[in-house]
């Protein structure tokens, strides 16, 4: 009998122990776009693990999260990542989760264009975000300068996402360069025009990146795979169900906060994948050492931390092209 109660404890225990072992804590940020990772957590259970979500205000408070040991795993947009192992975050890209997500927006009373229009102009931005790589590289592009101090061509004003819109709206600025679906609001909401969505630069539509930790990847690697397989349901979800995936983004994400054309808008510049490659990581990297965006000293090789076998596996487990 004692035997049997013992056993039976036991039992208990590596059970237990398993169930601990088997929570991953995951960093994300309040976009549309990150709305399918954030459902994870939801469907966890029958990928049979747990799914602890930290949401941050931005990617870069996402790699500080993981440099102190605080996260598994982290969705960000690429220059975060980039930065983050440039300066010592122990991390590699494992998928893609989205491309798009920017979009320069003027302000209705000016009627600008194009690019060029924004000489002489104050234009927001959030600092050291994919959106300020890309509104750099168009200006150069343009051969326009750029600066936060007088006497360029452009005046770049630092703001967080969440205040460029009242910015904008107040006409503190004159444009912003925007995430989703922040961007898409203040067209609908009529205080702000788009001027471009700026895809033409060589990083082309930029892919959000799903990083893990380096000893999540290694050491926990039975249950990397099943966040993985679990990444791969949720993402292909929101992209064959868009009733899902609106009704989740609007309702749980931003609690009723955007409207139904919002996420449509938002979602048409911002679609949902699944893929990242070392090609369009290194080639991030290039621009943003071409821009100034990071002052990375020692700039990562994009082929030694982009690591898609996971992707590939749980892909091919769940006949997912």
């Amino acid at each position: 009998m004692v035997a049997m109660v013992v056993t039976a404890v036991l039992a208990l225990g590596a059970v237990q122990g398993a169930q601990a072992q088997d929570v991953i804590r995951l960093g994300n940020l309040k976009f549309a776009h990150y709305g399918a990772v954030s459902y994870i957590k939801e469907i966890a259970p029958k990928c049979g693990i747990k799914v602890e979500e930290h949401v941050f205000a931005k990617g870069l408070d996402v790699m500080q999260a993981i440099i102190a040991g605080e996260l598994d795993v982290g969705a960000t947009a690429s220059e975060a990542a980039i930065s983050g192992r440039a300066g010592g975050a122990p991390i590699y890209v494992v998928a893609g989760f989205a491309k798009g997500g920017a979009r320069l927006v003027g302000r209705t009373d000016l009627a600008m264009k194009s690019i060029k229009d924004l000489k002489g102009k104050r234009v927001g931005v959030t600092r050291g975000g994919i959106q300020e790589v890309l509104l750099l590289a168009e200006l150069q592009q343009a051969g326009l300068t750029a600066s936060d101090q007088p006497g360029k061509d452009v005046r770049l004003v630092f703001l967080a996402y969440a205040d460029l819109n009242q910015a904008l709206l107040g006409k503190n600025i004159d444009a912003m360069m925007q995430s989703e679906p922040q961007s898409s609001q203040a067209i609908n909401k009529g205080f702000g025009n788009e001027i471009m969505k700026p895809y033409n630069t060589p990083i082309g539509e930029p892919v959000r990146t799903m990083v893990m930790t380096e000893k999540f990847y290694k050491e926990r690697r039975p249950v990397a795979e099943k966040f993985m397989r679990c990444f791969v349901e949720a993402t292909k979800t929101f992209i064959d169900n868009k009733a899902v995936a609106e009704k989740y983004v609007r309702e749980v994400v931003f609690k009723g906060q955007i409207t139904k054309d919002d996420f449509e808008d938002a979602i048409g510049n911002s679609p949902y994948v699944y893929d990242i490659s070392v090609e369009h990581i290194q080639t991030t990297t290039d621009v943003m050492v071409k821009t100034g965006v990071g002052r990375m000293s020692r700039p990562p090789v994009a082929k030694d931390w982009v690591k898609t076998d996971l992707l590939e596996q749980a892909r091919k487990s769940l006949g997912v092209k």
